[in-house]
């Protein structure tokens, strides 16, 4: 099995600062696969999603996770919060390595991103909504994408990278 470390949860649910901060204990690359959508396409994925909308985005966000693990090994790689729609993304992402799903609250990621206006699907309406929705649909997919669940509510960052170290350990994929 590859030995890249992957995270994955609804937008706001710490991704990203936990996959740098997990990297960096690790010593291993982080890659953000947004930050690898964005360089691909030229644009912010606000732009791209304004532009051609979110079908053409999932497109590239698919090639992109297909393409992650013979680029980057070992890494820490931290997934767009829609990566796991496409069965064969979650197939993909299985098969890079050991999937951590950051399991947060829709309420706790309001809070956390009322002010954030960089994430497309969270703009106008009622966000809060939104993320209830997007958790509904998306709960299910990570779960069966990953091959652990971590609850984000209380623990720090360090924490979440200590107990993701943990697991790593126990399962035998070592640090």
């Amino acid at each position: 099995m590859p030995n890249s470390t992957v995270l994955v949860g609804l937008p706001g649910s710490g991704k990203t600062t936990v996959g740098r901060q997990l990297a960096r204990r690790l010593g291993v690359l982080f890659v953000d696969s947004d930050q690898m959508i964005e360089q691909r396409i030229g644009t912010s994925i606000r732009h791209f999603f304004e532009m051609y909308g979110e079908d053409a985005f999932r497109d590239v966000e698919q090639i992109v996770i297909e393409e992650l693990p013979a680029l980057v090994e070992p890494a820490v790689i931290s997934t767009g919060g829609g990566a796991i729609l496409r069965s064969k993304n979650r197939l993909s992402l299985r098969k890079s390595g050991r999937v951590f799903y950051l399991k947060s609250s829709p309420e706790d990621l309001f809070h956390r991103l009322k002010h954030d206006t960089s994430r497309p699907l969270l703009q106008g309406g009622d966000p809060l909504a939104k993320l209830r929705e997007m958790y509904e649909v998306r709960d299910p997919l990570y779960r069966e994408t990953a091959h652990f669940t971590l609850e984000t509510g209380r623990p720090s960052v360090a924490k979440l990278v200590n107990m993701i170290i943990m697991q790593l350990e126990l399962s035998g994929d070592g640090v």
